[in-house]
């Protein structure tokens, strides 16, 4: 009888959850979940831009039904330039976060140099755009497309911007680095690599809703507002 109680008893006053979270600790060697500085003001930051954007972009769908389509008087080859170039930087920061893991830090230095120079003519690219446009009449203020192309675009170039003032601190210490030494700013290269994707999915988004696939957004916005 005494030992159907203990059994009982034990069960009662039994804590699985505390076997199951010492199992996780040992799993983690006791480390706590830990998001670097860097990451954490980039994931902030992808909060506050993505609302930004969205805005935008929804100003945009709701104005279809009362706008035209003219994505055609856009220069198609300077957008799929500028597109292809994002690719490449995303190309060359996964080449960085491999060199990174491997320890070939003289390679991270001049990977870091191509992305610079990528991002550069992105933006000149995209301000030559823009003067291709006001030279063929069309402006903020000339409808609802070119509006939102304009502050879309203009959004994207000053995040561009502030990624740009991000990398220079970055590649300005790596180059000053020893090759040892490198390997002490992997956080700041992994939070900027993650920045320059997001600057990339938000530019796939534009290109893809606002010329790529115009003609079906536009079918399914005025199906869906009209």
């Amino acid at each position: 009888m005494s030992n159907i109680f203990k059994k009982l008893f034990g069960s009662l006053s039994d804590k699985p959850w505390e076997k199951k979270q010492i199992e996780t600790d040992n799993f983690h060697q006791g480390k706590t979940f830990d998001i670097p500085l860097q990451t954490s003001a980039v994931i902030v930051i992808f909060g506050m831009s993505t609302v930004l954007f969205s805005l935008v972009l929804t100003g945009y769908l709701y104005s279809i039904p009362a706008s035209q389509d003219t994505r055609y008087l856009l220069k198609p080859n300077l957008l799929w330039l500028n597109t292809s170039v994002l690719f490449f930087v995303a190309y060359f920061f996964k080449k960085i976060t491999n060199d990174l893991k491997n320890n070939k830090f003289e390679k991270i230095k001049s990977n870091l140099l191509i992305v610079g120079f990528l991002s550069y003519i992105f933006l000149f690219g995209q301000i030559f755009f823009w003067f291709q446009l006001m030279e063929s009449g069309n402006y903020v203020s000339t409808n609802n497309y070119f509006s939102s192309f304009y502050i879309f675009t203009a959004l994207h170039g000053l995040h561009l911007l502030g990624g740009l003032f991000f990398w220079g601190k970055v590649y300005s210490k790596v180059n000053n680095l020893k090759k040892a030494e490198v390997i002490n700013e992997q956080k700041s290269i992994n939070a900027l690599s993650l920045y320059w994707t997001f600057l990339l999915i938000v530019w796939l988004v534009f290109f893809l809703t606002m010329y790529v696939f115009n003609d079906t957004v536009i079918a399914w916005c005025k199906a869906l507002l009209s």
